[in-house]
């Protein structure tokens, strides 16, 4: 017998808003929306220019199509308020305070009321329970903890939901496999990339990662493809659902997929507002076309954003198994974290699913980027299974290159490397390595 869970919640344990139709939702994102842009520009100087820059004021929004009438906010704008400059509560009333890493520039600082972290549990805890969760089970966390948003909205949310939490963080690969199966957690929430790594170690060790306790994986922080999803599932006999939610925004728990459906994050609209639209011109796109999505907080207290840019590229769909909700395709690919290779636009997402096609690859993986005279050229660094020899490499790196060219649409050279060559990242993965000149 499977040891997954694939079952839908019994309507009884879905909340008010899980239950709520179409109408009843737009209403409350009227009322909530029209809150958050008062809130906004009373108490945050930077909103209160910028719509005083842009003609308008909250007394302009009434529907929810007005909404398009008020300016973006940009990561470059939450740098240029840095540290506390966006919040909309005095300092003192911050419960608590996360940031990005950092790594392009300042970091992106965001805090939250204890109203704002009570709101982010139970969205946390409504993600789990769609993924498969219940009251009682474990949920080993490796997620970061710290700064990083992952670790400690994951692990208020499995609180908030009535599980056991196992705050294992990231890092002791060796450690997490022990404690996985001493512990007996059904639930692991971490980066897919790392649960790549923990699958390398129940290997390394010769223990079968399909005989473990685990029944479902959440995974987030990182775009990751169905193929991933697809062998996650095959290796460990699970369910691998998708997490989604940004720190600007929240953290984990802004969308999640529902486990009955698997067919993209079903976005908690009753939080947050979305919009798509055009990455060039910034202009709103219908339901069902693809663009950058954007964001508008419906509740946040310390620090409420106004049609945040993400830079996440998707579409939105009708809802599925929550009808109230909006589903937003898989993440693949960020606006920013596109490759344009002598006039290609390439995503990391696009050569993963390449690599998963040839036999005898890891999905452990580096995008190298360099120049060559004028032109810039792409190297895929990726790990050769183990066993394998030096003509099995061989022919599986010209397999990948020719599978890039064709469904990319480039010219890559392939390094098949040894297995472990890559490095392991803790948190989110490294994929690209740019070595063009800067300038």
């Amino acid at each position: 017998m499977s040891k997954r869970l694939g079952d839908a919640p019994a309507p009884e344990m879905l909340d008010a808003a899980e239950r709520m139709s179409g109408e009843e939702m737009r209403a409350l994102q009227r009322e909530r929306l029209a809150w958050t842009l008062r809130h906004a520009y009373a108490n945050v100087r930077h909103y209160r220019r910028a719509f005083d820059a842009a003609g308008v004021s909250p007394a302009d929004f009434s529907e929810l199509p007005d909404l398009t009438k008020f300016p973006f906010t940009t990561k470059a704008d939450l740098r240029a308020n840095y540290p506390f400059g966006m919040f909309a509560v005095p300092r003192e009333k911050v419960a608590r305070i996360h940031a990005s890493s950092g790594t392009t520039g300042k970091p992106t600082v965001v805090g939250y009321t204890q109203d704002d972290i009570a709101t982010w549990a139970g969205l946390v805890a409504r993600s789990i329970r769609a993924s498969g969760g219940r009251p009682g089970m474990m949920v080993h966390v490796a997620y970061g903890y710290g700064l990083f948003t992952g670790g400690l909205g994951a692990h208020y949310g499995a609180e908030a939901l009535g599980c056991t939490v196992i705050p294992m963080s990231g890092g002791m690969t060796e450690r997490q496999v022990q404690l996985i199966e001493d512990f007996a957690p059904s639930i692991i929430m971490v980066t897919p990339s790392y649960m790549l790594a923990l699958l390398d170690e129940f290997r390394r060790q010769g223990r079968d990662p399909r005989a473990t306790s685990l029944r479902v994986g959440i995974f987030g922080a990182e775009p990751w493809t169905e193929a991933m999803r697809a062998q996650i599932e095959e290796a460990f006999g699970i369910h691998a659902v998708d997490i989604y939610g940004l720190s600007e925004v929240m953290g984990p728990g802004v969308a999640n997929e529902c486990v009955e459906t698997k067919d993209g994050p079903h976005i908690w609209e009753d939080h947050f507002y979305p919009e798509i639209v055009d990455p060039e011109t910034g202009l709103p796109v219908p339901d069902g076309e693809p663009g950058e999505l954007v964001f508008t907080s419906l509740t946040k207290q310390a620090m409420p954003v106004i049609r945040y840019r993400t830079r996440d590229l998707t579409r939105l769909l009708p809802g599925t198994a929550r009808p109230a909700f909006r589903r937003m395709q898989k993440i693949t690919g960020r606006s920013d974290d596109m490759i344009i290779l002598r006039g290609v636009n390439v995503f990391p997402s696009q050569v993963e699913e390449q690599i998963l096609r040839v036999p005898g690859l890891a999905p452990h993986y580096q995008l190298v980027l360099t120049r060559e005279g004028p032109l810039d050229a792409m190297t895929i660094a990726v790990e050769a299974e183990p066993g394998s020899d030096a003509g099995e490499r061989a022919a599986a790196a010209r397999t990948l290159s020719h599978h890039v060219k064709e469904m990319i649409g480039v010219t890559a050279s392939v390094e098949v490397r040894d297995p472990g060559a890559i490095e392991r990242s803790l948190g989110k993965a490294r994929r690209v390595v740019d070595k063009r000149p800067k300038g």
